[in-house]
């Protein structure tokens, strides 16, 4: 018990699935569908059990088409319905572009609020687990820069469990975005009960005076390792996990940088036009009268992602990221 609440031992995936559970619960609009969700429970078991429970009206199996997971998403949540969707990986939802791009992104503000497009869109994303390039890409740009379109990343069990609360009782659409590298990697106490963490909001994971490290994802346990070098080359580190990709949380970076004078933003995805290079712009745009050094990107690079003899090339490392704090430290 903690503060009244039951907790008990969780890892991303058993967090999720309490989530669902509990809107599923709530809310008899809500309904979950995508490829292998319902009897299997999904690839990497986020749903399991959620259809024995709930019934195959609300947990099914859809066919192996992502523009028709979306498109029929779209219709239910004009209806009035919450479809919660899943798309197996990531690097298959690109043919469900148009679908987000021309309806789920903007019938609420083309219909002048007459139809709300609450939904919420989950994909399992990023590398790290030897798979091939369309189950390994880290492309949360493409959807931070559709207007219309909230993106949330979980980096602990605690916050992918909150967060989802918070995206499934969201009024506008959401891409949740799941690091699959993280599903089972890491355990922590999690309450079994109810609680939401509000959608656009930073957490300050650790308070430092040297340098701001800003991240999300499974890159926080990278920098969280990098940390340790950090501490013993006597540079304090304040680490910030974004959480929400877009809305993005402005003021908890330029707070941070005002104080440190200093910025890398480490991400898993691709360099060129990314998330990093957005919190770079913030970074010069608001604070750069107080910088001392270059804001600096930490990412992969622009190049597909390796096949699993060389991914390990293309993924970060916590002295990789050590190594750009203390260059950037001594600039």
């Amino acid at each position: 018990m903690e503060g009244g609440k039951k907790m008990k031992v969780m890892n991303m995936v058993d967090a999720l699935n309490s989530a669902l559970d509990i809107k599923l619960g709530e809310d008899r609009n809500i309904i979950i569908y995508g490829e292998d969700v319902g009897v299997e429970g999904g690839v990497f078991r986020v749903t399991e059990g959620l259809q024995k429970k709930y019934g195959e009206e609300r947990v099914f199996d859809s066919p192996l088409a992502e523009s028709g997971i979306v498109g029929t998403a779209v219709g239910m949540a004009a209806a009035g319905l919450k479809p919660i969707v899943e798309m197996q990986f990531s690097g298959f939802a690109y043919v469900a572009f148009n679908q987000l791009i021309s309806h789920v992104a903007r019938l609420h503000n083309r219909s002048r609020g007459r139809y709300k497009m609450s939904m919420v869109i989950r994909m399992p994303y990023g590398g790290g687990i030897n798979a091939l390039e369309h189950h390994s890409e880290s492309m949360e740009a493409f959807y931070a820069h559709i207007p219309g379109l909230k993106v949330v990343i979980p980096s602990t069990p605690h916050d992918a469990k909150g967060l989802l609360i918070a995206a499934i009782e969201s009024d506008d659409p959401v891409v949740f975005m799941e690091p699959k590298r993280i599903y089972r990697a890491i355990k922590q106490d999690v309450s079994e009960e109810k609680f939401s963490i509000p959608i656009g909001k930073a957490k300050v994971i650790s308070s430092g005076k040297d340098i701001t490290v800003v991240t999300y994802g499974a890159m926080l346990r990278e920098s969280q390792r990098a940390m340790v070098l950090a501490k013993d080359a006597g540079i304090s580190v304040e680490l910030i996990d974004l959480r929400t990709i877009y809305p993005i949380d402005k003021d908890t970076i330029i707070q941070s940088v005002k104080k440190t004078g200093r910025i890398i933003i480490v991400a898993e995805e691709p360099r060129s036009f990314g998330v990093a290079a957005e919190i770079s712009a913030i970074a010069s745009e608001d604070t750069f009268l107080y910088l001392e050094s270059p804001p600096k990107r930490v990412t992969g690079f622009d190049t597909i992602v390796p096949l699993a003899r060389g991914e390990h090339h293309y993924l970060l490392t916590p002295e990789k990221i050590f190594y750009e704090i203390e260059k950037t430290v001594k600039y």
